[in-house]
């Protein structure tokens, strides 16, 4: 597969040459407009050269004619994930990409297998944050040069057969920080939950956990806990990943996912966790 590390090392050729054969000197590859249709080659221009535009010293068509098309709309070409999905959508070889700002890429073979899977575990109603925020962030190519792609798992905590829930935040009717715990009721909810429980009203009641770290079945993982003594990047119940805080910020998520793909590549799950 081929994914550009960047824009800049693709050039467009339409026909006009104001330079003749010449090439800007940080090209790679050449996406080309012929009457049969759209050319992608390898290029290589001449090393000892000088200044900006320099000959072409070698240059191989990397696909051509019906295994190349043009995907139909803009795009973010920082998404690199985002990019090899949308190309093997399009069932051909080849796809040529073109962003916002009019810059060109293409992904040539695409193959989602090279990037690193991180599992994303939330829970929703409300607004499952760490997953949303996941999604935007991803969106809008910031993890583009990780090469990671997320596999969300999300639980609907209102499919729960309980009485009572976390918060109004939610929309339940019933809520712990709303409504009094009678006896008998099933309460869903946390570590947090439970200790408030049992700090308000000394008894036992029967808890549906709601941790999305609870949840946890794969790893490398991201995940989203309101007690702030779990956060970080290590080992947890002997799979690694990253647990964030219930309202962490958008930098503080990326900054996780980031540390998570680093440490995962370079010594795997038992890097000093």
């Amino acid at each position: 597969m081929i994914v550009p590390e960047h824009c800049k090392v693709v050039g467009y050729d339409t026909g006009c040459r104001p330079c003749g054969e010449r090439v800007y000197f940080l090209t790679k590859y050449i996406i080309r407009e012929t009457p049969e249709g759209y050319e992608v080659l390898e290029v290589t221009p001449d090393p000892a050269g000088e200044g900006l535009m320099r000959r072409v010293t070698g240059a191989a068509v990397l696909a051509a004619g019906d295994e190349v098309c043009r995907y139909p709309e803009k795009v973010q070409l920082h998404d690199r994930a985002g990019l090899v999905a949308k190309a093997l959508e399009t069932g051909r070889r080849c796809t040529i990409f073109t962003g916002y700002d009019e810059h060109t890429t293409f992904v040539l073979d695409p193959e989602i297998s090279g990037f690193l899977r991180v599992h994303v575990y939330d829970i929703a109603p409300p607004r499952p944050h760490l997953s949303a925020t996941l999604r935007e962030l991803e969106a809008c190519g910031l993890f583009g040069d990780l090469a990671v792609v997320f596999d969300h798992h999300v639980r609907d905590i209102s499919r729960l057969a309980a009485d009572i829930y976390p918060c109004r935040a939610a929309g339940f009717e019933r809520t712990l920080d709303a409504d009094p715990v009678r006896a008998g009721d099933r309460v869903a909810g946390c570590l947090t939950g439970s200790q408030l429980v049992r700090e308000c009203y000394g008894e036992e009641f029967a808890i549906e956990n709601t941790c999305p770290l609870a949840a946890v079945e794969h790893e490398p993982f991201i995940a989203r806990c309101c007690r702030s003594e779990r956060e970080g990047v290590g080992l947890y119940d002997g799979r690694f990943g990253a647990v964030v805080h219930w309202g962490a910020s958008p930098a503080a998520i990326a900054g996780a996912v980031t540390e998570v793909a680093r440490r995962w590549r370079s010594d795997g799950a038992d890097s000093g966790c």
